[in-house]
């Protein structure tokens, strides 16, 4: 019997496919990780996770059963965009706050120099301010909290955001540009700094 563990994911898809339940759990396995974590830094919730994440792979299972699985050679970034609309799908649910748009502020609070400090103590503060700022994310429209996760949590491209999103570059950089003149305008309104003093 063929070590499934050596199989490449498109080959455990068609393995599944064909009969083979061990080349789903194979995939489950060898991808679990990276997606749970992702999607507990998304909610901050273990129970809300593990049930995003098994709705996520029960979606994957149902996919490939039906034979619509089309994304041959990227199956873990398929399963993570299936992870992301779930929990898009999930902050869709939750209560918006009204945002207010304007050109004020245009520094990109994700890559100030604060956050490369590497002491305990820094990195101590520096995680209490990620988590304000990632409960500041949780308030943005959808649109522009969806272009954040994507460059900022996933590590996407603008081109590849922008093919996730079916928008043009320049509008995910758009929604992007506001987005972060939102969350300044937040960070501002609730004396958060990222300066820690």
């Amino acid at each position: 019997m063929t070590d499934l563990l050596k199989l490449s994911d498109e080959e455990l898809v068609e393995g599944f496919v064909s009969g083979k339940q061990k080349c789903f759990d194979t995939l489950i396995e060898r991808h679990k990780q990276k997606v749970f974590s992702y999607i507990f830094l998304m909610v901050r919730n273990q129970e809300l996770a593990e049930d995003i994440f098994q709705d996520a792979f029960l979606k994957v299972h149902r996919t490939l059963m039906k034979g619509k699985y089309s994304e041959s050679g990227r199956f873990a970034s398929w399963v993570m965009r299936i992870s992301h609309n779930l929990i898009i799908d999930h902050f869709r649910r939750q209560k918006h706050f009204p945002m207010v748009y304007n050109e004020d502020h245009s520094r990109d609070i994700f890559n100030h120099t604060k956050f490369s400090e590497s002491t305990i103590e820094d990195r101590l503060v520096q995680e209490e301010v990620l988590k304000d700022v990632a409960e500041l994310v949780e308030l943005l429209p959808d649109n522009q909290k969806e272009v954040v996760k994507m460059r900022h949590y996933m590590g996407l491209s603008f081109k590849e955001i922008s093919e996730e999103t079916n928008v043009s570059i320049n509008t995910a950089l758009g929604r992007m540009r506001y987005a972060l003149i939102n969350l300044r305008k937040m960070m501002e309104e609730r004396k958060i700094s990222l300066s820690y003093t």
